[in-house]
């Protein structure tokens, strides 16, 4: 898909057919034809479109020319066969030269859409650099908002698992810490990107794109710091619970094999009782009954001794 977007005077975000000076060219998993366009429209070489839809492609920063070349990952969510929600994070390219700026990703994402609608404050097409740094603020908050839904999902399977006895929320645990692996390595390599643009003055920055910057690398530490945290916990909570979902089982089995055992007396008297040869009470008209006594002193038995030792 290939939009073209410009802004007017008046803040509005229109729809426009041609790629002009001022314009913002969106790709989201564009065709061969819209690649080939873009490129000898904007003049942007070919293969760095390409990187940028390349799943496997590492965050990274690029000048050339006077054009600049940013790919970072961004987050996004899947479900899986079970329709549980899960996060992995993908490449966004931004594009920046001389006349507009592009960006292009595999996916259509929400973050994108907050500026299709207008909803980021002080944003214009022909601000190229204060828009490519909008772009990576909006980055940040996403992972920070979707490290928060991870915890909520956390502390949700927390309290299922507690009388749990099956994989499935440790299942859900693993997919949350892949996750978290996701994002912690996304965002290290993204906030590399953010330092040189810092430090290499790779992008002209006016002193309140230098703020904004600033403010990109404080919610993307505090990102990173966050990923960490969650990560650790999430580790050792499913070390915990995977034992003590271990230990439930085996209270279970030590509960239904202690059951076994009582209730196995009364099948063996009834068994020797059972035998054609001569037997005790077996001409007494009360023989019935005095079996039914052994049989309910001996499980009476068994059930105090398990009893005494907690095994229910």
């Amino acid at each position: 898909m290939l939009e073209i977007f410009k802004s007017t005077e008046t803040k509005v975000l229109e729809t426009v057919d041609v790629i002009s000076k001022g314009c913002w060219v969106n790709m989201s998993a564009p065709t061969a034809e819209e690649i080939t366009r873009v490129s000898i429209d904007a003049q942007v070489d070919v293969d760095i479109i390409k990187d940028a839809l390349d799943d496997e492609e590492r965050p990274r920063i690029e000048r050339d020319d006077g054009r600049v070349y940013i790919i970072v990952d961004f987050p996004y969510i899947v479900h899986d066969e079970t329709g549980f929600a899960g996060y992995e994070t993908i490449p966004i390219g931004i594009i920046l030269t001389e006349d507009c700026i592009i960006t292009v990703s595999l996916k259509d994402t929400p973050i994108l859409e907050e500026f299709r609608k207008n909803r980021v404050k002080e944003f214009f097409t022909f601000k190229k650099t204060r828009f490519a740094l909008q772009i990576l603020f909006v980055i940040s908050s996403y992972y920070l908002r979707y490290l928060k839904q991870i915890n909520k999902k956390t502390n949700e399977i927390e309290r299922v698992v507690h009388q749990s006895l099956k994989n499935k929320e440790l299942f859900a645990f693993l997919a949350l810490e892949k996750s978290l692996v996701y994002f912690t390595t996304s965002l290290k390599s993204n906030k590399v990107v953010l330092d040189k643009i810092l430090r290499f003055n790779y992008l002209k920055m006016y002193e309140e794109d230098k703020d904004l910057l600033e403010d990109v690398i404080i919610e993307k530490t505090q990102a990173i710091e966050m990923a960490e945290t969650y990560r650790s916990i999430l580790t050792g909570m499913m070390n915990a619970f995977a034992s003590i979902i271990s230990n439930n089982l085996n209270i279970v089995m030590k509960f239904l094999t202690s059951i076994t055992i009582i209730l196995s007396f009364p099948t063996m008297v009834f068994s020797l009782f059972g035998m054609n040869v001569e037997l005790p009470f077996e001409n007494n008209p009360h023989g019935f009954m005095f079996t039914l006594i052994i049989c309910g002193v001996l499980s009476t038995l068994a059930a105090i001794i398990f009893w005494k030792k907690k095994y229910f």
